[in-house]
């Protein structure tokens, strides 16, 4: 890499307080914020809105859309083409 054109990769807290969730990582963003970690050392901390312990996805909550009856209610409506 060539020196001094990349931003500083350091160690940073993301904070998930919807599912009271943290992780330290490293990062190119930064934060005014600083939390104390586990280890005694404070770092940065970024809030952020959804993580992999809020997303629905992950946490297994996710909704299965229904694309059969979707597509069978669309042709219901606008009729079957037939060919092309």
């Amino acid at each position: 890499m060539k020196p001094g054109i990349h931003p500083d990769y350091r160690p940073l807290v993301f904070r998930d307080k919807a599912a009271d969730f943290v992780f330290l990582t490293r990062s190119t963003l930064t934060s005014d914020r600083t939390v104390e970690w586990e280890d005694g050392n404070t770092y940065p901390v970024v809030d952020v809105e959804i993580s992999s312990a809020s997303h629905p996805f992950y946490t297994g909550t996710a909704r299965v859309l229904d694309t059969a009856g979707r597509v069978e209610r669309f042709e219901r409506r606008y009729g079957h083409r037939e060919g092309r």
